[in-house]
């Protein structure tokens, strides 16, 4: 079932839905299910699964001289998302990037989730790569998630990029989008960057997901932007509970965000990592709270493989 159906079907009542990623590389999915297995009570409509794209290392030789190696840490994408229908009998949704992908690779990736009955994607750019200062696409690939987002649409109305195939197939996608509450890191201001999701709409995106943000208010500024600028379609918040001292430095620097003064100083008072957990359940479930008080349809949590912490959430909101 697509996202915008599961919303409409829930007639009001907020739905709870989480992110996960895949294990590293030598794991099996059973680390998945375990991550799963807890929140399971809270009958997620659907659940994320990201994808990681390639990294580059360098091995040093016996000669000294340094060799460049391809590594994807994360593989499992797809499988992770065919297992997870398998066996909780919910809806999985993959991140799909347009770095690492040409066109080609992402229509046979598309037909391979057709194929598995996947109804629902998010659609990304994705990061630049490590050694990159700037994202640079794949030769033949998509530069920006605007393009991305046009390619599963042509998709969805049966046209592939071979021109010349005979009765072809559409498939049936839900395509969601990134919303940036504080801007993307790379837009100029939150008004260009809002200009540019309404691009994405426009070519076929049917919701919207936000990156994280710890204060409410960034979220409903946001919101308030984005629909008098004419979106109409339903966004739903990214939250992600802080879990230790170093996030306090690390969240800001990887997502180009603030968080408020009163977490902070709370954290940094905290004795241990144990009562940051604790200090960060109880920051999220508030906000989680006055989001659900706000008519929000859906709550979305960034687990990064952790339950615990979402679970001691979900408990207090649904």
């Amino acid at each position: 079932m697509k996202v915008t159906e599961h919303i409409d079907n829930a007639n009001g009542k907020p739905l709870f839905s989480f992110e996960i990623l895949p294990p590293l590389k030598g794991q099996n999915i059973q680390s998945i299910f375990d991550s799963i297995d807890p929140l399971m009570e809270f009958n997620p409509p659907f659940i994320d699964v990201t994808y990681h794209r390639e990294e580059y290392e360098f091995k040093e030789l016996p000669s000294g001289l340094l060799q460049k190696k391809i590594v994807k840490k994360r593989p499992g994408t797809v499988g992770i998302c065919a297992g997870i229908q398998n066996k909780y009998d919910v809806d999985a949704i993959p991140h799909i990037l347009c770095g690492g992908f040409t066109k080609e690779d992402t229509e046979n990736l598309l037909i391979d989730l057709d194929f598995l009955g996947i109804d629902n994607v998010v659609a990304l750019r994705g990061d630049a790569l490590k050694n990159e200062t700037y994202f640079r696409p794949e030769r033949e690939g998509n530069e920006y998630a605007t393009d991305l987002v046009l390619q599963i649409d042509n998709l969805n109305k049966g046209i592939y990029l071979d021109e010349d195939l005979q009765n072809s197939a559409k498939t049936d996608f839900c395509i969601g989008v990134a919303g940036y509450p504080e801007k993307h890191m790379e837009a100029p201001s939150l008004d260009s960057d809002i200009h540019f999701l309404k691009q994405k709409i426009k070519n076929g995106a049917d919701y919207i997901i936000t990156q994280m943000f710890f204060d409410n208010k960034k979220f409903f500024d946001y919101v308030a932007k984005v629909r008098a600028a004419g979106i109409t379609v339903p966004i739903i918040p990214g939250l992600k509970p802080i879990a230790t001292k170093k996030q306090l430095n690390l969240i800001p620097h990887r997502f180009s965000l603030e968080l408020p003064d009163d977490l902070i100083m709370a954290v940094v008072k905290a004795k241990d990592n144990d009562a940051v957990k604790q200090i960060g359940i109880e920051w999220c479930t508030q906000q989680s709270k006055e989001l659900v008080a706000a008519g929000i349809p859906v709550l979305h949590y960034y687990s990064m493989g952790k339950a615990e912490n979402i679970k001691a959430i979900a408990k207090e909101v649904f």
